[in-house]
């Protein structure tokens, strides 16, 4: 048996006026969504327990099958195992974005998708200015990095995820709690030092948003999860142009497949996503596709890009993997987002998700395409979602 799953990240919405009422998802061209939810089961599922923040580390867990109540130390931690990062017991990780600061207003939590190189240089200023045996920063992706403190204060302070704060006041929005001073006190240093950077003088130059500062949050200590083949029995591998789903699939156990041109925005190359879940499959049980475009345009509000995300991984991924499954016979395939990213927030909310779930074994048929209505419409709702990998795996799911 094969086992597929597709996040689309962040793909569920609102209804929007001007889609005449739909959800992009609805307003999209997806024949291959709604082949597998048809033809298989769709539902609504909890995928983010009520204690904590929706985010795509909390929904992520429990779509792979893990109870975040039980396993979850905080986002950073995942990340920094990615860039393979050995955490101390006592090491915190934390998330350090590159933001772009106006006055006193945070404009950008990306700093306009910086780009790898452009970020990298900035890092290895903030850690020859501020860096020392306690404190280093290390590079990730674009916008995406990572701070590391190996000291003896707890950094276990409130943070707000930048996302959730554009346009809004920084000085109202800083941590608060155990480590404040210290978090305060980089950020507040990353923007003097980064205001004239050589980096942002270019950027400036060009019309681009400049990362004229740090925005620390997300922080965690190391987690320690069982592995999932211990659990499930099944070799795994991750494709995805983030590195939280990578540093999951690390801690995991799993096969990290590095995709040239799979970046972690809107111009990821789903194609060659495809091509190596295809590939994958020849050496694997299950392989986990991730796609971040759809919550990146989320985040930026754009109707347009998303509708455009959602339709590029019905047609560029999930359409040829059924296809390619079909030659290994038994198959199972799940499609979900981990959560909403609606247009109109521009934020992650915590409303349960529709999934698709198809079996070559499968008998019963929703007859529904896939969307967030006729998930709402069917008696399945899973309200524990680190439960549904176990149905997923076991075929044990019905609507009745």
């Amino acid at each position: 048996m094969k086992y597929c799953i597709i996040i689309p990240d962040g793909m569920a919405d609102y209804q929007i006026e001007k889609l005449g009422g739909k959800t992009p998802l609805e307003a999209a061209e997806t024949p291959n969504f709604d082949t597998i939810a048809s033809q298989g089961l769709t539902g609504l599922v909890h995928t983010v327990p009520e204690a904590f923040a929706p985010g795509s580390d909390i929904a992520c867990l429990s779509v792979l099958g893990y109870d975040p109540s039980v396993y979850y130390t905080g986002r950073a931690p995942l990340e920094a195992a990615s860039l393979g990062i050995k955490l101390r017991d006592e090491d915190w990780a934390i998330r350090c974005n590159l933001i772009t600061r106006n006055s006193d207003i945070l404009e950008d939590f990306c700093a306009g998708h910086i780009t790898n190189k452009e970020a990298g240089d900035i890092i290895s200023t903030l850690n020859e200015k501020l860096g020392n045996d306690t404190i280093q920063f290390h590079a990730g992706k674009s916008y995406r990095n990572i701070l590391i403190y190996r000291g003896n204060r707890s950094i276990d302070a409130d943070c707000t995820p930048p996302h959730d704060i554009i346009g809004q006041s920084i000085e109202s929005n800083l941590p608060r709690g155990n480590g404040e001073e210290l978090l305060i006190d980089l950020m507040m240093k990353s923007y003097e030092i980064l205001s004239d950077h050589s980096v942002n003088r270019v950027r400036r130059g060009l019309n681009q948003k400049p990362a004229n500062m740090i925005w620390l949050w997300g922080q965690g200590k190391r987690p320690t999860l069982p592995f999932f083949k211990e659990i499930y029995h099944l070799s795994g591998a991750v494709i995805t142009g983030v590195d939280l789903l990578k540093g999951l699939g690390v801690i995991l156990g799993w096969e990290i497949i590095d995709v040239p041109g799979a970046t972690g925005y809107l111009d990821t190359d789903y194609d060659a996503k495809a091509r190596y879940a295809i590939e994958a499959f020849n050496t694997h049980d299950l392989v986990l596709i991730h796609v971040e475009a759809p919550d990146e345009a989320g985040h930026e509000g754009n109707i347009g890009e998303k509708i455009r995300a959602i339709e590029n991984i019905d047609s560029k991924i999930v359409g040829p993997l059924h296809t390619a499954l079909k030659k290994f016979g038994n198959f199972r395939m799940l499609i979900l987002p981990d959560h909403y990213t609606p247009i109109q927030e521009r934020t992650h909310t915590r409303e349960p998700v529709p999934f698709a779930m198809y079996g070559a074994d499968f008998h019963e048929k929703s007859t529904l395409a896939f969307s967030e209505s006729n998930a709402a419409l069917t008696n399945l709702e899973i309200h524990k979602g680190h439960t549904l990998m176990r149905h997923f795996i076991e075929g044990t799911l019905s609507s009745s």
